[in-house]
C-alpha cells in the first residue's frame, strides 16, 4: 500500500487470498470462519492499519452491535445498589463482549419499566442479559411475552424446566449440600436455614433443598423453627438473624443462602456475644469480596463469576447469530475458613 489511500477489506482480501466477505465475517469473529483464516486475516489488518467502520457495519448487518446488561436495583449497605456477587461478573462480561466486537451498556431497570421494550423493540440493543429481577413469579409473564416475540435475552438464575429463555446458573442444589455436610461433619446438629425457602425465589429455594437434603441424608430431619425467610440484603439478614434469636430454639450453625445474610447474622451474633464459630458456625454463598474479609472470615460456597460472566455473553451472542443454545449449570465450590472451623 503505497500513499495516504486508506486501506479497505477488498485489500485485506487479496492479501490473504480470501474473498472480501469472509474477511468481514472474521473480523466481526464469525464461528464460520476457521481459526487459522481469521488469525491470518487479523494479522493483515493490523499491519495495514485498518480498523473496522462500525457504524457502516452495524447498518449493513440490522444489528446494533451492543448488547444491554439490565440490572434491577438491590438495597445494599452502599450506594452502589447492585449486588456484589454481580459487580464480580462485570469484568469478565466486558471483556468478552470486546473480543467479539461488541459493545456492553450497562442499566439499572425499574422494577415496573418497560425494559424489553426501551432496549429490543427500539433496536438499541441485540440482546439482554438480566441480573437479579427478585421474585421470579413476579416477572415470569414478561420473560415469557419476550421469549414469545423472539427477543434475544438470558437470564441468570435457577435453571428449571420450561423456563421462557435461556437462564444459566450454578448448582444451587449442590451448594446448599455441601455447606450442609461440611457442618455436620464438624460435629454440628442443630443447623438453621436463613434465606428464601419458597419457589417465588428459585435460587435461595434450592439451596434450602440442599440442606434439607444433607439434613435429611445424616438422619436429622430440618427443624420448621430453624428456617427463617429472607432475601440477600443485609437488613433482612439482619432481621432474619434476630427472630432466630427470639424463637429460642438452641442452634449451633447457620447456612445462609447468601454472603449478606451470613455476614449480617454474624453481626447480630457478635451483639449478642455469641462467639463464631466457638458457639455457632456460620457458612454463606457467593464469595463476595467481604467474606474473606470478615472477622472471621466466612466459610461459603463460591460461583465462579467470571466464568459466569463470560458464558452469559457467549450464549446470548451464540443465540443472536442464530445458533441453538441451551440452559446451562455451572458447578459451585466450597471455600472453607473459619467461620465454620470451631
Amino acid at each position: 500500500m503505497t500513499g495516504q489511500r486508506r486501506a479497505t477489506s477488498f485489500d485485506i482480501a487479496q492479501l490473504a487470498g480470501v474473498s472480501q466477505p469472509t474477511v468481514s465475517r472474521a473480523l466481526r469473529g464469525s464461528p464460520t470462519v476457521s481459526a487459522a483464516t481469521r488469525q491470518r486475516i487479523e494479522a493483515i489488518a493490523r499491519e495495514l492499519h485498518y480498523t473496522v467502520d462500525r457504524a457502516a457495519s452495524n447498518l449493513r448487518s440490522g444489528r446494533s452491535r451492543t448488547i444491554a446488561l439490565l440490572l434491577f436495583r438491590d438495597p445494599t449497605p452502599d450506594e452502589t445498589l447492585i449486588n456484589p456477587f454481580f459487580l464480580a461478573m462485570l469484568g469478565s462480561m466486558m471483556a468478552t463482549c470486546g473480543a467479539a466486537g461488541y459493545d456492553l451498556l450497562v442499566s439499572f431497570q425499574q422494577p415496573s419499566s418497560e425494559w424489553d421494550a426501551d432496549y429490543s423493540d427500539h433496536a438499541r440493543a441485540d440482546g439482554l442479559i438480566l441480573l437479579g429481577y427478585g421474585d421470579y413469579a413476579e416477572y415470569r409473564p414478561r420473560l415469557e411475552a419476550m421469549a414469545a416475540q423472539g427477543t434475544h435475552f438470558v437470564c441468570w438464575g435457577q435453571v428449571q424446566p420450561a423456563q421462557p429463555g435461556v437462564t444459566i446458573g450454578c448448582d444451587n442444589v449442590a451448594g446448599g449440600r455441601s455447606a450442609t455436610e461440611l457442618l455436620l461433619a464438624r460435629g454440628r446438629r442443630r443447623i438453621a436455614f436463613l434465606g428464601q425457602s419458597g419457589e417465588n425465589y428459585p435460587e435461595f429455594h434450592d439451596r434450602c433443598r440442599g440442606y434439607r437434603e444433607a439434613l435429611a441424608a445424616a438422619g436429622m430431619p430440618a427443624d420448621p423453627v430453624l428456617q427463617v425467610d429472607a432475601i440477600s440484603t443485609t437488613d433482612d439478614g439482619i432481621r432474619a438473624a434476630r427472630e432466630l434469636l427470639a424463637r429460642g430454639a438452641p442452634f449451633d450453625a447457620i447456612v445462609a443462602a447468601s454472603d449478606l445474610i451470613a455476614l449480617a447474622a454474624m453481626r447480630v451474633l457478635a451483639e449478642q456475644r455469641i462467639a463464631v464459630p466457638d458457639a455457632v458456625a456460620v457458612v454463606g454463598f457467593d464469595d463476595i469480596p467481604a467474606a474473606a474479609l470478615a472477622n472471621p472470615p466466612l466459610t461459603t460456597v463460591t460461583q465462579d463469576a467470571a466464568i459466569a460472566g463470560r458464558k452469559l455473553v457467549e450464549v446470548l451472542l451464540a443465540q443472536i447469530n442464530g445458533e441453538a443454545v441451551e440452559p446451562l449449570i455451572l458447578p459451585t465450590r466450597l471455600i472453607v475458613r473459619q467461620s465454620s472451623e470451631g
